[in-house]
């Protein structure tokens, strides 16, 4: 049986955790990823850990799955396994900023898990304290969600709700090397050297969504101040005005914060990059028709490799939590130019078959390579 030792030797390697298929399959078809010759992979707990070189820098590729929970145990498993000096996360969100558009790529600066709370039995007002808060196990500081502020009942007529209120609350874990000695935690930050290099991306443009009218305008990148993941999809306009008005939350998913939360706690730099693919609970039939075509294109392996988009973080180095580089962006689409990139010929590709495939598919980072 081959044992992780073997892989470490040829370490130390960058951890890229992907949510879904259809995210890590562009990455592990594009001929910048070469897979190890004497080990592939290693299967481990139900987990494919993909070893190879992404632009001469070694890298192991994870897919988590779908939820917090599959996340972390993923991430878990790499960094306990393997040695890892940086994680980069990345996949597709839903977006709670009404500043951003489908097509945007987000870098937050914070993750949070908003899935974790405590209901306050109803009757109970804001004076009353919280069950268990005076052991310190809860918290009001976060803040709360009021039920009876979304009733769907007559203008300026108030009704309670049964639900009261459920006040959010941070993660409870373990300090490094320190059993049974808990930590809270509710924002969590990406690593500031990641960060600061992300800012070399924001003068990029990754060419307009343009499938189904959606818009004209070329999308963006920019780092945000803050995202937040939880085990719900969500497709409701009024918890998302709720999470961008409470948090300043711009994209939502369901897998980032717990992935942060796992490098937080095995001190390990991490990032996190998002793609709109849909304005949560606004449009829904629209929405949904971007991520249609933007699945089709993600199943396709050779043909969509001419859609993929690829950011590189040129000369990077790895040093305990330091980096440095520089960006660079373009994107492989036959002969057609897209705005803001610039192209190469790849062939057996058309060019409809490409501007079709990038302009409906929001995901970005295709393909995040570190070299």
């Amino acid at each position: 049986m081959i044992d992780s030792k073997l892989v470490n030797k040829k370490g130390p390697h960058l951890g890229i955790v992907v949510p879904n298929s259809f995210e890590m399959n562009p990455l592990l078809q594009t001929p910048t990823f070469v897979a190890d010759d004497e080990i592939p992979y290693l299967d481990i707990a139900g987990r494919r850990f993909r070893i190879g070189e992404l632009e001469t820098k070694n890298v192991i590729i994870v897919m988590t799955g779908l939820s917090m929970l599959n996340a972390g145990l993923a991430t878990q498993l790499l960094l306990t396994l393997f040695r890892v000096n940086g994680v980069v996360h990345y996949g597709i969100a839903g977006n709670a900023n009404p500043n951003l558009q489908i097509g945007d790529v987000t870098i937050p600066r914070y993750w949070a898990h908003t899935g974790l709370g405590i209901g306050r039995r109803h009757g109970d007002g804001l004076e009353d304290e919280l069950a268990f808060e005076s052991n310190g196990d809860y918290t009001e500081e976060i803040g709360y969600l009021k039920f009876s502020d979304y009733n769907n009942h007559t203008k300026n007529v108030s009704i309670d709700n049964l639900l009261n209120k459920v006040w959010y609350q941070p993660e409870v874990f373990s300090v490094t090397g320190t059993p049974e000695i808990k930590r809270q935690a509710f924002w969590v930050p990406t690593d500031e050297h990641f960060y600061q290099v992300a800012e070399k991306l924001e003068r990029l443009e990754v060419g307009a969504v343009r499938e189904h009218n959606l818009s004209a305008k070329s999308s963006k990148v920019t780092r945000v101040e803050r995202g937040v993941s939880a085990n719900v999809f969500v497709d409701n306009g009024a918890y998302s005005e709720f999470l961008y008005s409470k948090f300043n939350a711009t994209p939502v998913d369901m897998e980032s914060a717990a992935v942060a939360l796992v490098c937080h706690q095995l001190n390990t730099s991490f990032i996190a990059i998002r793609g709109i693919s849909d304005l949560v609970g606004e449009g829904f039939a629209v929405s949904n028709e971007v991520r249609v075509p933007f699945r089709k294109a993600m199943g396709r392996s050779r043909s969509f490799f001419c859609g993929t988009i690829e950011v590189r973080l040129s000369r990077l180095t790895l040093e305990g939590s330091g980096i440095a580089g520089k960006g660079m962006f373009f994107c492989e689409l036959g002969k057609e130019e897209v705005p803001g990139v610039s192209t190469v010929p790849l062939s057996g590709a058309s060019n409809e078959a490409c501007a079709g495939m990038i302009n409906s598919s929001p995901l970005l980072p295709r393909t995040f390579l570190l070299e």
